[in-house]
C-alpha cells in the first residue's frame, strides 16, 4: 500500500483513539454512580472541642444582654378623608432597652416621633403597650414605660463612656429590619463626633463605631466587652441607607444625665448662659468679623449672662454691626458652632458655674457664668 495511503488512515486511527478515551473520561462519574452503593450511612461528625475563650465571652455577653433588650413597633392614626373613620397603621419598627425595675424602656426619639402608639416585646415573648414619659430631641432620646408585673427582665448593666478609647471593642444588640435580637460586634472608631438631623438639630459627643447598624436597630444598646451599656444606636451614614461600617451612638454619660430628668419631670433642662444665639447668623458674622467662635447676639436681662457682664452685638451710627462678645472656649475648650457650645455647656448641671474664653475688642479674657435653666 502506498505510503500516501497509509498516513491519512494512522491519523484516523489516533483521531478515533482519543476520541474514544475522551468518551471514557466524559463518562466516568457515570460508571463511578453505576459502580457506587445505593445506600450509604450519614457521616461521623469530627469532635470540635472547646470553643475559644473570646467566643465563649461573647456568648455570655449576648446570653447575659438578650432579656434587657426589647423590639418597639409604633403606629399611628390615620382619618379616611372618604368616610372620616380613623383606623391605625403601622409606622415603623426600633429597638430599646430595660432602664430600671420600674419598667421605664430607653429608645431613641426618631423611634416613636409621630407615632400615636407602641407597643414593646419582651425577648420571652410578652408584649406590652408602652406609654411616652419624657423625650429630648436634642439628645435624640425617649424614654418609654410598660407594666410588666412579674418576670422583669433585668436591666443593662451601666458603663461610662467618659474613658472609652478608639479601638476597643463594641457590640450592638438590636432588631435590624425586623430581625429581633441581632448581634453585632466592631471597634470604636472615633470619639466626640457630631451629626446634624434634617431639622437642623445638631447631637453633639457621639460614638462612631463599624458595627453593623442598620434601620431597626436605633435605639437598641452599644456595650464594651464587659457587657456595660455605653451608648444608644442613633444612626447610620450611608448613600444607600445600609450599614456602610459608620454608625453613631449617643454616649451613656449623656444618656445617665438626661433620663432621669425625663422620668422626673417629662422633659429635658437645658443649662444655659441666657444668650441669643442663631448658627446660620453666626457663619455669617464670622466672616464678616473674620473671627472663630460663636458671636453673642444679644444677652437677656437679669440673666447670668448679663450678671457676668457679658455683651451682644451693637449697632454703629453709620447702621453697621458692632461686635460685642465673642465665645471662644469652654473651660479651656474650643467652640467653633452653636452645637458645640450649646454641647459643652451640656456637659455640666444647672447651677454649676463655667468658665467662657471671650474675645471683646480683640482682647482676649476669662468670664466665670453659673448656669441657669435654659427653655
Amino acid at each position: 500500500m502506498p505510503v500516501t495511503t497509509r498516513l491519512p488512515l494512522r491519523l484516523l486511527a489516533w483521531a478515533l483513539f482519543c476520541l474514544l478515551l475522551l468518551v471514557a473520561w466524559r463518562s466516568l462519574p457515570l460508571i463511578e454512580d453505576w459502580l457506587s452503593p445505593k445506600q450509604a450511612a450519614p457521616r461521623t461528625v469530627s469532635a470540635r472541642g472547646d470553643l475559644a475563650a473570646d467566643e465563649r465571652s461573647i456568648i455570655e455577653l449576648f446570653e447575659n444582654a438578650r432579656d434587657s433588650v426589647v423590639f418597639i413597633t409604633t403606629s399611628r392614626q390615620v382619618r379616611d378623608l372618604w368616610t372620616r373613620n380613623v383606623f391605625t397603621v403601622p409606622r415603623g419598627t426600633g429597638s430599646g432597652f430595660i432602664w430600671d425595675d420600674a419598667g421605664h424602656v430607653i429608645t431613641n426619639f426618631h423611634v416613636i416621633e409621630g407615632a400615636s402608639e407602641a407597643a414593646v416585646k419582651l425577648s420571652d415573648g410578652r408584649s406590652y403597650r408602652a406609654v411616652l414619659v419624657g423625650a429630648s430631641p436634642a439628645h435624640d432620646i425617649a424614654v418609654l414605660r410598660i407594666g410588666v408585673g412579674f418576670r422583669r427582665p433585668p436591666p443593662v448593666p451601666l458603663g461610662t463612656s467618659g474613658d472609652l478609647r478608639v479601638g476597643q471593642k463594641v457590640f450592638a444588640i438590636g432588631n435590624p429590619f425586623g430581625l429581633d435580637w441581632t448581634l453585632t460586634s466592631g471597634i470604636v472608631s472615633a470619639l466626640d463626633r457630631s451629626l446634624s438631623s434634617d431639622k437642623g438639630v445638631s447631637i453633639e459627643h457621639l460614638i462612631q463605631t463599624d458595627a453593623a447598624i442598620n434601620p431597626g436597630n436605633s435605639g437598641g444598646p452599644l456595650l464594651d466587652s464587659a457587657g456595660r451599656l455605653i451608648g444608644i444606636n442613633t444612626a447610620i451614614y450611608s448613600p444607600s441607607g445600609t450599614s456602610a461600617g459608620i454608625g453613631f451612638a449617643v454616649p451613656v454619660d449623656t444618656v445617665n444625665r438626661v433620663v432621669p430628668q425625663l422620668i422626673s419631670a417629662g422633659r429635658y433642662v437645658r443649662p444655659a448662659l441666657g444668650i441669643e444665639i442663631d448658627e446660620s447668623i453666626n457663619q455669617r458674622l464670622q466672616r464678616v468679623f473674620g473671627v472663630s467662635g460663636v458671636v453673642i447676639l444679644r444677652v437677656a436681662p437679669g440673666s447670668a449672662a448679663a450678671a457676668a457682664g457679658l455683651r451682644g452685638v451693637t449697632r454703629a451710627a453709620d447702621g453697621s454691626i458692632v461686635a460685642g462678645d465673642i465665645v471662644t472656649t469652654v473651660d479651656g475648650k474650643p467652640v467653633e458652632t452653636v452645637g458645640r457650645l450649646l454641647a459643652r455647656l451640656d456637659d455640666h448641671r444647672v447651677g454649676e458655674t463655667v468658665r467662657l474664653g471671650i474675645l471683646r475688642h480683640g482682647r482676649e479674657i476669662e468670664v466665670a457664668v453659673v448656669l441657669e435653666p435654659g427653655v
